[in-house]
């Protein structure tokens, strides 16, 4: 997930990235969902705005493809193996969820599962999120956005390369519709700092916590939609935190 943000004509210009590529073996499950349904859950990225109401048509026939989904959008961004991504989406079948992920076996791991539960409410693009953001979101069109454990890059001389950065957050701040959401949650307390300073910088959104819990200093209530992987249970047993950050666009 390298993020640089430096204008062309310096040294040197390097756009913002989402995303950085991981190697990973995909399994013959996380295959044959690729092939099975892949097509039907797998948005092509476009350089132009997304038509939500035909990528999200009912495509079992029946109410026609010609049916308007007016559903909350949720843009999720990096969603890993896809567990909470399943398990929020199936919570939430009133919302719609745009989800990016670059990395092979994860796409295949959540196509998995929106097979084995028949989730419906699900569209994944394989492709540099800021791109998606840039190119085929229009202003105000999301109403919340996930971005939950994302890399910590906890090497110093690394921090430039973290997603939560002035820029990334301006472009989702945005696309935000007034009374949207950005959600983050990191088990990093150093990125989770830099979360808080970035997300109350962005003049357009402000802290749900602040008021509602100063006893935090910042920070929110694990909100109880967002599930606790096996990484994160391992993680509270050896005594690390975790912290949620939830901003609202005003």
């Amino acid at each position: 997930m390298a993020l640089g943000n430096r204008e062309k004509g310096s040294v040197p210009f390097k756009p913002i990235r989402s995303f950085v590529r991981r190697s990973g073996r995909t399994t013959s499950g996380q295959a044959k969902a690729l092939g099975d349904i892949g097509p039907q859950f797998v948005l092509p990225y476009q350089a132009s705005a997304l038509d939500f109401a035909a990528a999200y048509a009912d495509e079992m026939g029946a109410v026609g493809l010609n049916h308007i989904n007016l559903k909350p959008l949720m843009l999720e961004i990096g969603f890993g193996m896809g567990e909470a991504t399943a398990h929020i989406a199936a919570l939430m079948p009133e919302k719609n969820f745009l989800c990016c992920e670059v990395h092979e076996p994860g796409v295949g791991a959540l196509l998995k599962r929106i097979g084995e539960q028949g989730l419906r409410n699900i569209r994944i693009v394989a492709h540099d999120a800021v791109e998606v953001i840039d190119n085929m979101l229009p202003l105000q069109s999301l109403d919340g956005v996930h971005i939950f454990f994302p890399d910590p890059w906890h090497k110093k001389k690394h921090n430039k390369r973290r997603l939560i950065q002035p820029a990334l957050v301006a472009k989702l701040s945005a696309r935000l519709k007034p009374g949207g959401y950005i959600h983050c949650a990191t088990d990093w307390q150093a990125y989770a700092e830099q979360m808080l300073v970035v997300l109350s910088a962005d003049p357009l959104l402000k802290n749900t916590a602040t008021q509602a819990h100063p006893e935090l200093a910042g920070y929110a209530p694990k909100p109880d939609y967002r599930p606790l992987t096996k990484f994160e249970n391992r993680g509270i047993k050896l005594g690390h935190g975790v912290w949620d950050l939830v901003f609202e666009r005003i």
